[in-house]
């Protein structure tokens, strides 16, 4: 479906064929980000950008895919400070409650507010880029390449950020990741 999509990208009659496919895959992205609130706002402004900037577009260096995560891992980094700030908040605080009482739930609450607290602070720790490459995987679901592509940045580069993440994740977490 992408290849038929590359000439989209160029044709502004066919461009919401782009958005189409590919707004709610960014949008669930950024709102794993970022606060979900400010999702919606944030994947249409990548779409918009990406209208704005379509003859930028180059189906050799990647796909849309990869181009449009680029846009938004971008527009966030715009938000890099209340991602930040969000994950500390979670590290010190964990998820919100509930006004649910049975007994079960609230162990679990317990033990995900752990588990919470503890990738939030792991996340905070990660440079910009390793946390990018770490995100674009995880909520994203790219491939190296694509991960390279949305970047900007070389295979190699993708490779040793995750890591590099995986091992201050590992050591942050005291699991395998």
């Amino acid at each position: 479906m992408t290849m038929s999509l590359d000439g989209a990208v160029a044709d502004p009659e066919r461009f919401a064929t782009v958005f189409d496919a590919h707004y709610e895959e960014i949008r669930r992205y950024v709102g794993r980000r970022l606060d979900l609130d400010i999702a919606e706002d944030l994947a249409a402004e990548t779409f918009l950008n990406a209208f704005s900037h379509r003859d930028s577009f180059d189906a050799a260096k990647g796909g849309i895919r990869p181009w449009l995560y680029g846009i938004a891992t971008n527009l966030i980094g715009k938000h890099r400070r209340a991602e930040l700030r969000r994950y500390r908040a979670l590290a010190r605080s964990g998820p919100s409650t509930g006004d649910d009482s049975h007994e079960q739930r609230v162990v679990d609450r317990i033990a995900a507010g752990v588990t919470v607290q503890k990738l939030s602070a792991a996340l905070a720790g990660l440079s910009r880029g390793e946390r990018d490459v770490v995100l674009l995987v995880a909520y994203g679901e790219l491939t190296y390449d694509e991960v390279a592509a949305a970047l900007g940045v070389a295979y190699g580069t993708v490779a040793s950020r995750l890591s590099r993440a995986r091992n201050k994740l590992r050591d942050a977490l005291g699991v395998e990741v």
